[in-house]
Formats: structure tokens, C-alpha cells, sequence
């Protein structure tokens, strides 16, 4: 995790994984993987966050649980492309297909990351083969049915929003989806990378924390 290992000396991070991707796990729902992550942060005596990052179906999860918490939290930076509201026959038809897309990963040992994620670095290609090996058909198919759902995106306060960035890479697809955010969340950050899709804009955000190396983004509406 590049970003984690930059933050670690000076914050308690807490890097959680969803049952989707956890060997000998069952997922049930996104309410109970909520209740996981709150119980987590009460037994361990965490009593505010001062930042979330969250991607990928992980931003989905992560908007319901900034709607719920009563914790305070002072940034939150989502993947911004996952902003999504998918109908659920559309979600039914995808499940089959992202499994075989994920369970590539680990077939073909990392190989297929570039191909299906536009990016192809050494150092994160093991987290996504280890996910690979460990998802069923069940659990994508669970996750699926209760995710990127077409429902009013959860309800952030405009004091959170002012500290709540949304990336998008300017050429991926989920492009289309930032204006229906910036029209949900007024008082959000919505960065954008230039000219990089989904993955790869995330991976020039890890780039830019190390010295001498910067990402090329604007802030503009």
C-alpha cells in the first residue's frame, strides 16, 4: 500500500478489506460490512478518523459509512469514478463478468492488471492476485446486488463535503459521472488527473508523494 507506507509513522492506519476478498469468508450485505467496520473502530478505542480513502466499489461502501458514523472525520479522498447508480438486471449481467475478470488476476499471476485496470506496476499487483485467488462467484454476486445502486448518493454535511475530494481521471468512463456528484456534494473537491483513467490516475497519486515527482490535475469545475 504506497500511500499507507507514507502516512504509517505518523498515523494508526487502518487498511480494511471486504469479506468479497477474504478466503473462507461470506459476504452478506453492505449494512454488515458496515456494522464489521464500526465494531472494529469501537474495540479498538478509535474516536475520530482524519482521513478515509476509499476506491473502487470500496468508495460505495465508504459514502454509506460517512452518512452513518458518528465519528468525526476530518478528509475523505474517494475514487470519484465509482459514483455510480447501475440498475439491477445491469448489475446482475456484471457480477459474472467481473468475477472471471478478477479470478484472471490470479490465473494469470497479475498478468491481465494491465489489460483490465490500465495499470501495471509491480507493487500492487500482489494485493490484486491474493483477491483473485480468494473471491467466489457468491460473494461478487452479493456485493453486486447491493452496490452502485440507483439511489440518491448518501448525504455528506457541507462541512465535510469542503474537506471530501473526488479524483477522476479525464479519460476514463466514469467521467460522465462527476457532474452528477459535483450536483449532489456542491461544496466538495473534485480533482481532476489529465489525460489518465481510472487506475493509472491513482497511481500518479502515489507517484506524486514521492520527492522530486509531480501529478498533473486541476480543481477546476
Amino acid at each position: 500500500m504506497p500511500v499507507a507506507e507514507h502516512l504509517k509513522d505518523h498515523y494508526y492506519c487502518i487498511l480494511p478489506t471486504s469479506t468479497v476478498y477474504c478466503s473462507g469468508q461470506r459476504y452478506h450485505s453492505k449494512a454488515d460490512e458496515l456494522l464489521q467496520i464500526e465494531n472494529y473502530l469501537k474495540q479498538e478505542g478509535i474516536s475520530s478518523l482524519a482521513l478515509v480513502v476509499a476506491s473502487s466499489l470500496g468508495a460505495d461502501l465508504a459514502a454509506a459509512f460517512l452518512s452513518k458514523t458518528q465519528l468525526p472525520v476530518s478528509h475523505v479522498f474517494f475514487d470519484g469514478g465509482q459514483f455510480a447508480k447501475i440498475s439491477k438486471g445491469t448489475r446482475r449481467i456484471m457480477a459474472p463478468f467481473l468475477y472471471l475478470a478478477i479470478k484472471s488476476l490470479y490465473w494469470s499471476k497479475g498478468r491481465t492488471l494491465k489489460y483490465l485496470l490500465w495499470c501495471d506496476e509491480d507493487r500492487i499487483k500482489p494485493y490484486f492476485i491474493a483477491a483473485g485467488k480468494a473471491l467466489t462467484f457468491g460473494n461478487q454476486h452479493r456485493q453486486m446486488m447491493c452496490s452502485l445502486e440507483e439511489k440518491p448518493f448518501p448525504a455528506l454535511s457541507d462541512e465535510l463535503q469542503k474537506h471530501t475530494f473526488f479524483e477522476f481521471g479525464s479519460r476514463e468512463d466514469h467521467f460522465k459521472y462527476r457532474h452528477a456528484v459535483m450536483k449532489t456534494y456542491p461544496h466538495g473537491q473534485l480533482p481532476v488527473f489529465e489525460e489518465y483513467g481510472k487506475v493509472k490516475s491513482c497511481c500518479k497519486l502515489n507517484n506524486a508523494l514521492q520527492p522530486r515527482k509531480r501529478a498533473r490535475f486541476h480543481l477546476g469545475n
